[in-house]
């Protein structure tokens, strides 16, 4: 039985490339190419694919068309493939709707591996975006245990308001006297923070508050010295 496969992505030449490789896989079948969000959603309805292969970093590719993906054909799974993702751009992906994921540069055989894994309804991540993770500090084994979700990141104000804090480097007694309340209550929320976002270090709590606007970079970039 084929695999029916949706191929999404902005860039021609990545649709040729990818179009190339799997003429020659039999057990998958390209039904059709997106080269925007419109069209991607226009041939899902059509084909009811088993797999879309998009880059969601390409131009309207991101976390809207892939929910809006899944809303109009629930059965479809979604498999991410991009040049370099950062860990945040993997998280964005995955609590959009995202299965699976490999990057551009993997060999042919593991692109061919993780559209088959997914079909069968598994999640493949391919070593290079496993490592990224694991460098980022996110707890990759919990990660992939976790059951599948398309909800989305969502933080209190008061667990934005944590974080920013931590960035800011003080302590949890600080924090708990600052906010008034007791330090169990911010390592509760710590704990609550670092599950939601799929990490396990203070390390990268900070690089999620300095990629959202939570605390400033120049903080540590000129704080050495003073």
């Amino acid at each position: 039985m084929h695999i029916r496969t949706l191929l999404a992505d902005h860039s021609e030449l990545g649709l040729i490339g990818l179009k190339a490789l799997f003429a020659g896989v039999d057990r998958v079948e390209v039904v059709g190419v997106a080269r925007d969000p419109i069209a991607m959603q226009a041939l899902l309805v059509r084909h009811r694919p088993d797999v879309v292969l998009i880059d969601h970093t390409s131009e309207g590719f991101g976390a809207r068309a892939i929910r809006e993906g899944l809303r109009r054909c629930k059965r479809t799974r979604f498999v991410g493939i991009t040049p370099d993702p950062s860990p945040m751009a993997l998280m964005s992906a995955v609590r959009a709707g995202v299965t699976s994921y490999v990057k551009k540069d993997c060999d042919l055989d593991e692109i061919v591996d993780a559209v088959v894994s997914t079909a069968a309804g598994k999640r493949f991540f391919c070593g290079k975006i496993l490592e990224t993770l694991r460098k980022a500090s996110f707890d990759v084994d919990r990660f992939l245990a976790e059951p599948l979700t398309c909800a989305p990141v969502t933080l209190s104000e008061r667990e934005c308001e944590i974080i920013g804090l931590i960035a800011e480097g003080k302590s949890y007694t600080r924090i708990a006297d600052q906010l008034n309340l007791s330090a169990h209550t911010v390592t509760t929320h710590r704990r609550n923070i670092m599950q939601k976002l799929g990490v396990n270090s203070t390390a990268a709590v900070v690089l999620y508050a300095v990629k959202n606007g939570m605390a400033s970079p120049n903080k540590f970039l000129f704080n050495e010295g003073r």
